[in-house]
């Protein structure tokens, strides 16, 4: 799927602490009912997210474009997969604008399946969305979490280059276990490429990227990964558990304990990595992560204006 075959958070209903309270949540209530009548998608619904609770009932979410339907099969994703899913909407850029400004956010993220029958894997659709956003609300902080569009640098440049903050793509595992955990479109070089192109053509933006720890990955190659996301310049990388979203996908190898997603947080902020978000329950898009880098990118602007 996206989120490069990406993130589509697997995780499993019954991890989702934060359903609880959302029922009676009118915060909760009134962006569900933002997203109904839009007809838009949330990765937060698609993938079970267990932090869709407490996102919500803060007005934030991650909006899904693109439609819901992946042109590819991860062995972690439950995503709907088809090699020719529907036409995206002409209209969604414009209706997320809408919803989005309506909800009084100040940071919001935007995710989509893998377009691989897209020409430019959807790049423009973003760019556009992304221009409304910041046409209707310009301080509006954008995170855009998307695919490899097949390593076409075009496509990357497109996007980078759209007014977005926060360039987002997830390599999702340790280089050897690609072929295991990704489909065969993807690869672990390919991903690395698009995040170099994208700070390559907009020094200023921020990358981040995403890795799931439970799959059978060893220590050595969870730090060897994290070297080589910094050897591109990546600024923030976010740790997880992954959870086993069917019986027809990958099994969980091993439950990582607290004490290991803080050694590798621990590592992270050594090796040079502006923010490292590290534990069971983090996802790439999570309240959390996005209040701290809107105030470290915040913080980190005004820094600059007043050297000038």
């Amino acid at each position: 799927m996206y989120v490069s075959c990406c993130l589509r958070i697997f995780v499993e209903f019954h991890s989702c602490h934060c359903l609880f309270f959302t029922a009676h949540d009118s915060r909760y209530q009134e962006v569900k009912d933002s997203l109904s009548k839009l007809d838009l998608h949330t990765v937060c619904e698609e993938a079970q997210c267990p932090n869709i609770g407490e996102c919500w009932s803060g007005g934030t979410g991650t909006i899904m474009l693109l439609g819901d339907t992946c042109t590819r099969g991860c062995m972690f994703c439950a995503v709907n997969t088809a090699s020719t899913p529907p036409p995206p909407d002409p209209f969604e850029p414009f209706k997320t604008a809408e919803a989005v400004t309506s909800w009084g956010v100040d940071y919001i993220v935007m995710t989509s399946v893998d377009r691989d029958d897209i020409p430019d894997g959807g790049a423009q659709h973003f760019a556009t969305t992304v221009q409304l956003l910041k046409e209707k609300k310009p301080e509006l902080l954008v995170e855009c979490l998307v695919s490899d569009f097949q390593g076409n640098f075009a496509s990357v440049e497109t996007l980078a280059t759209s007014g977005l903050d926060v360039y987002a793509h997830n390599v999702e595992t340790v280089e050897r276990l690609q072929k295991f955990v990704r489909d065969s479109r993807a690869g672990y070089q390919q991903s690395l490429s698009t995040l170099e192109h994208a700070k390559k053509v907009k020094p200023d933006l921020y990358t981040k990227t995403s890795i799931m720890l439970g799959l059978g990955e060893t220590d050595e190659e969870v730090t060897q990964t994290m070297k080589d996301l910094r050897a591109i310049d990546v600024d923030v990388v976010t740790f997880g558990q992954y959870l086993r979203p069917t019986e027809n996908h990958l099994s969980v190898v091993e439950y990582v304990k607290p004490e290991k997603f803080d050694y590798f947080r621990k590592v992270g902020e050594e090796m040079g990595f502006k923010y490292v978000a590290s534990g069971p329950m983090v996802r790439s898009s999570y309240k959390a992560g996005e209040f701290y880098l809107e105030h470290m990118i915040k913080s980190e602007r005004q820094a600059v204006e007043a050297t000038k």
